[in-house]
Formats: C-alpha cells, sequence, structure tokens
C-alpha cells in the first residue's frame, strides 16, 4: 500500500483570543485535505514531530486523511508567555473549532493523547461536532500518581537528559516544558476537574488506556464511561505505559479502526 503524502503547512491564527492573534501554527496534513479528517492532538510535552510514524500510520489504517498540529508552545508553532493559567486545556478546546475551520475540517474525529485526549473532551463537552472521540491515556481529574509522575519529569528534566531529547522536537523547549510541568504541579491543580463536561457527549467514545501509566489509572477509565452518553469502548493495554504513541500501537489501531467505521 502507498504511504499516504505528508503535506507539511502553516496556518496564521486570527483568533478571538487577542494574545493569539497573528501567531503561527505548525500543522500537517497526512493525505488530501478532508472536512472529515481525523484530527490529532498531541500530549503535554508532545508536538507534530513526537508522534512520529504514527499520523501516517493512522491514515493507511483508517483510511482517512490525518491532520495534525503543534499546539503555540510546542514544536515549532509560536511561542506563549508564561506561566500558563491552569484553565490552559480549556483554552486549547475553545481554540480548536477555530483552527479546524481555518483547516476546512467540519467533521472531524478527535485523535488526542493525555493532555491533547482532556482537550478533546472539553471540546467534544463544549457543543464542538465531533463524530467520535479516541481518547489515549485521557485524564478528567488529577491523581496523586500523577502528580508523581509529573514530579519525576521535573527532575529528570533538570538533572537527566530530557532537556536535550525534548529540545530535539521544541523550537522554545522551557516553553514546552515548563508551561506543561508547572501547571501539573500547582497545588491549585488538585482541584482541576473535566468530569462535568462528560454528560454533553454523545459521541461514540472509545478509551485506549495502558495498565502501567504512571500518569494515570483506570479509575480515569471508569470516569468517562460513567460520564458521558455516545456509546463507549475500552482498551486497555497489559504491560503498556504512557506512550501509546510507541508502545501499543496496534492495539490502539485496532481501536481506530472500529471506531472510524462506527463514526461513518
Amino acid at each position: 500500500m502507498r504511504e499516504p503524502e505528508v503535506r507539511a503547512t502553516n496556518l496564521r491564527f486570527v483568533g478571538r483570543t487577542s494574545s493569539f492573534s497573528g501567531k503561527n501554527l505548525e500543522c500537517a496534513w497526512i493525505g488530501e485535505p478532508s472536512r472529515r479528517a481525523i484530527v490529532m492532538l498531541h500530549e503535554g510535552l508532545g508536538c507534530v514531530a513526537a508522534w512520529r510514524d504514527l499520523p501516517a500510520r493512522v491514515a493507511a489504517r483508517s483510511g482517512e486523511s490525518v491532520f495534525l498540529y503543534s499546539r503555540f508552545g510546542y514544536g515549532r508553532s509560536d511561542p506563549v508567555p508564561l506561566p500558563r493559567p491552569l484553565t490552559y486545556m480549556h483554552d486549547e478546546a475553545a481554540m480548536l473549532p477555530e483552527i479546524c475551520a481555518l483547516a476546512g475540517i467540519h467533521e472531524p474525529l478527535l485523535l488526542g493523547h493525555s493532555d491533547g485526549a482532556s482537550i478533546a473532551i472539553v471540546a467534544a463537552g463544549s457543543g464542538f461536532r465531533t463524530r467520535a472521540l479516541l481518547l489515549l491515556a485521557p485524564h478528567v481529574f488529577c491523581e496523586d500518581c500523577s502528580v508523581a509522575a509529573i514530579e519525576k519529569a521535573k527532575d529528570a528534566y533538570e538533572h537527566g537528559d530530557l532537556r536535550a531529547r525534548l529540545a530535539k522536537y521544541h523550537a522554545n523547549v522551557d516553553v514546552a516544558f515548563w508551561g506543561w510541568n508547572r501547571a501539573w504541579l500547582d497545588p491549585a491543580f488538585r482541584a482541576w476537574n473535566l468530569e462535568g463536561f462528560l454528560p454533553n457527549i454523545e459521541v461514540p467514545v472509545t478509551v485506549v488506556q495502558g495498565e502501567a501509566d504512571p500518569y494515570g489509572t483506570l479509575a480515569q477509565v471508569d470516569a468517562i464511561e460513567r460520564g458521558v452518553r455516545g456509546s463507549f469502548e475500552r482498551v486497555i493495554i497489559p504491560g503498556v505505559g504512557h506512550a501509546l504513541q510507541r508502545e501499543g500501537v496496534d492495539s490502539t489501531l485496532e481501536a481506530l479502526a472500529a471506531l472510524a467505521a462506527r463514526a461513518r
């Protein structure tokens, strides 16, 4: 099978939020642009390049075009001021409809990982029209294990090689890391909770969760299943951690294909 073509592009964002007006957003299409694309939303330290070959595999497995972008402060997108507000995922969700409209996408299937999955939940739960949600390692509330894992990431960034590894992907690596890390480690973030958005989600939802994920437990999956009103599927992968873009990819792609078929 011929690999879908990667089409790099940039969007100039003209949003209602004046602090982002006129900034450049790093984007890419896998395959031909389509109004019914799969939109991939990266994790808290991710970006377009950090997905590696997963977008091409998603396009090939689903038979659909894929649109992905690096949120402001990540990858090669323009930076944002620090500190990020504790509502930064709500803010990203509020921008998503306009980003999709600029890209010509009107009926997306949202595929989000970690922070990206949480952003998808807020967007869909706020009325953004989607076909379905594929949520990889999502969070709808803050757990003790999440805080512990993010504290370890802070230590690895300050004293290990994490900063050097992330600098390969992010033009503004300190903005990318500290914008995420300091928000999650703020004591006030313990009250962060997205469960109120779940009852407004009536489209099909599939959650893929690694059983050995240090950032979140199956309590996240249970809460989503209780809350959403659309059809729900869970895929729990034994022995797999948080990096579902590298671990458990076959199970993730199978879940995607099944969800895409239900959402056509």
